[in-house]
């Protein structure tokens, strides 16, 4: 199990990071909150992560602080939602307005995140209203990471772009070539799918 990592970050191209570790390695998978917080290459850099074994694969997730991966652990719990689902919510929501969205019974919320549709919203809420005040999700900050998508257009529409499958340098193309400077997040993922159907 590996819980830990301490190193060189080499790469970093949403969803994914490789942290080098005497000489090894690592490849994650982060949600957009903590990309937001990484230094740039060739810099030192501490996750926390979860390791998970699946049948045809290993794969490493990495977060920057405890609250992340505890919400992401108790995320995967819940019926229906895996490790993709999973990233992202944290990529579209901070730990900390995760449990004011819960309690407050927002569904819309969740539906406005890439890949959640309402049966899925409506069985998060029902499953984490119960265990969302034991997973100590105070230690989150909302000032950055997802909350930044939230005031940053082309943030947000970036992650929403990578949870529908499309590669970094592709999400470059395609939003240099839409965007405009007052285009709301929704206005940029709309003209970027069109984009890529053409």
């Amino acid at each position: 199990m590996i819980g830990r990592l301490k190193g060189i970050l080499i790469s970093k191209q949403p969803p994914a990071l490789m942290v080098e570790v005497n000489g090894i390695g690592y490849e994650l998978e982060a949600p957009m909150s903590t990309f937001y917080e990484l230094p740039e290459l060739g810099r030192e850099v501490i996750l926390i992560t979860h390791y998970a074994v699946k049948e045809d694969a290993v794969a490493l997730y990495g977060f920057i602080r405890e609250a992340e991966r505890s919400l992401f652990r108790a995320l995967l719990k819940v019926s229906g939602v895996g490790a993709k689902t999973a990233l992202s919510i944290l990529s579209g929501v901070s730990v900390t307005d995760f449990a004011r969205l819960v309690h407050g019974g927002e569904v819309s919320a969740f539906i406005r995140i890439p890949g959640i549709g309402k049966k899925t919203a409506e069985r998060i809420l029902l499953e984490m209203r119960d265990r969302i005040d034991g997973l100590g999700l105070a230690g989150g900050r909302s000032s950055h990471g997802p909350a930044a998508i939230a005031n940053d257009p082309m943030a947000e529409a970036t992650a929403a772009l990578i949870q529908f499958g499309y590669k970094p340098v592709e999400i470059t193309r395609l939003l240099k070539a839409a965007a405009e400077p007052d285009d709301s997040a929704e206005t940029l993922i709309r003209k970027a799918l069109k984009a890529a159907l053409r």
